[in-house]
């Protein structure tokens, strides 16, 4: 095996990925832990690209950093920092001089190391998939159709990349000097005809569409934004006929989850007709993910606009990697997806020390978390509670929160980690309590699995049990 190059020069590339992410040469020299100076000599041509720093663009830049890594052995050397790196693994971690010396000296070693930090990593998955399998139904074997489809969205990492770039190219030919609902009205109705009503108040219906008619009606007491997905999902429906059908075609078991696919995917390919991937991608790293300009840029709900964030993984071109979860006033996530380390459990409630919790009580108001995995990864995290009108007092409003959040190493991305001391004290949270190994949680609700349960009949603490 050849030896790792030890002077590459890519600066063009290292430029490219730059500009692609709107970074200042300060901001970008910054999170690679240099010096402006050296960053512009790489740029220039001048300095090679040394292996720490091509560590430190894969580190900061998940998903970009390929791009730029110059051979086979680079990767070797970069998988292999990242499994020496992983912070949910207790002892001592291994520094990058070691690492390098490995790749060049025993890469056989190396890539043993970097396959059982794999069988790790699916074992955790695996542990958690369990977790989720007792929060489940007693008696079920499979999983149910709503599962399939979240489930497959997260093994897509919540991007589609056929239905993407096809509403991005959709969005092109949309008049841009009207209001969005305006541009999608005209557009329904000069290409194929169709007439926008409004439905019966009290009819329960948001929208409903008359193909003999050519007409769709929509519940007027739902906000713009609504109505503005609204008619973004009756226009993909009519430019693509059948398009989220063939995509969810063979794709699940049942029946069932192929139709609830096919929603989704239309709910997907609504999402981003109203926010173009990159145009928005810019914005958001522009805006630094601040939602509320975001969403009057695009026209957007709050909520809509946290979910456009989630699916930001175009090879190439991926957003700044966070986690998104909509949950209700019963505590169960009802949406859910990580870009990140953070993963979420798929049954039941999460724990109860994660700010959206209380974001549910308040509404309208965002509140920000800095906040603690057991691994000791920290996140900066926001989030907001949110009421959906019913258009009737019989009627309760929906009342639900979403949270969305990033790895504290982008929080110079992530606007809502200004207010925060992102080197003090964090919030200790975990994913469930099944699988939380923190033994002075003062809000667990059940002993981790596994752990032996020990009682003191004399004292107790908040929890009236310890384990081992």
């Amino acid at each position: 095996m050849a030896t790792l190059p030890t002077r590459v020069f890519a600066g063009h590339r290292i430029r490219e990925l730059r500009t692609r992410l709107l970074l200042t040469q300060a901001r970008m020299a910054r999170r690679l832990g240099i010096s402006v100076s050296y960053l512009s000599q790489i740029e220039n041509g001048d300095r090679p690209i040394t292996a720490p720093v091509l560590l430190a663009l894969a580190r900061q830049f998940p998903g970009d950093w390929a791009t730029i890594g110059p051979d086979e052995e680079d990767m070797l050397l970069i998988a292999g920092r990242g499994a020496a790196d992983d912070p949910s693994i207790p002892d001592a971690r291994v520094d990058g001089d070691t690492i390098r010396k490995g790749a060049k000296q025993q890469p056989l070693l190396v890539k043993r190391m970097i396959a059982l930090h794999g069988a790790y990593i699916r074992a955790q998955d695996q542990l958690r998939a369990l977790d989720d399998r007792v929060d489940a139904s007693p008696g079920e074997t499979r999983r149910l159709p709503w599962e399939e489809v979240r489930d497959w969205f997260h093994a897509n990492s919540n991007y589609v990349d056929t239905i993407d770039r096809q509403a991005e190219e959709l969005a092109t030919t949309i008049a841009t000097d009207k209001p969005v609902i305006a541009a999608l009205e005209a557009r329904l109705a000069d290409r194929f005809g169709v007439r926008i009503t409004t439905l019966p108040a009290g009819s329960g219906m948001m929208r409903a569409f008359d193909p003999a008619h050519r007409t769709l009606a929509l519940d007027p007491a739902q906000p713009s934004e609504t109505s503005a997905f609204a008619l973004a999902l009756q226009l993909i429906a009519l430019e693509w006929p059948g398009l989220t059908h063939d995509v969810a075609r063979g794709e699940l078991t049942s029946a069932a989850g192929r139709e609830l696919l096919a929603a989704g995917l239309a709910n997907y390919a609504a999402g981003a007709l109203l926010m173009p991937y990159r145009r928005f991608r810019d914005a958001a790293l522009h805006q630094r993910h601040d939602i509320d300009r975001l969403r009057l840029m695009f026209g957007t709900s709050f909520e809509q606009t946290c979910h456009r964030l989630s699916t930001l993984q175009r090879p190439g071109a991926t957003g700044t990697p966070v986690f998104f979860c909509r949950v209700d006033m019963a505590g169960n996530i009802t949406k859910r997806h990580s870009a990140t380390r953070l993963q979420f459990a798929q049954f039941g409630g999460a724990c109860p020390l994660w700010i959206m919790h209380e974001a549910v009580a308040i509404p309208d108001r965002v509140l920000v978390q800095l906040a603690e995995t057991p691994d000791g990864t920290r996140y900066v995290a926001m989030a907001k509670g949110l009421v959906k009108p019913s258009g009737s007092y019989r009627r309760a409003p929906r009342r639900y929160a979403v949270a969305l959040g990033c790895e504290v190493r982008h929080a110079g991305d992530f606007v809502y980690g200004d207010a925060l001391q992102l080197d003090g004290a964090a919030t200790p949270i975990g994913i469930s309590c099944r699988i939380c190994p923190r033994p002075d949680c003062d809000q667990r609700a059940f002993p981790p699995a596994g752990s032996r349960v020990q009682i003191d009949a004399q004292a107790r603490g908040t929890v009236p049990y310890s384990f081992d």
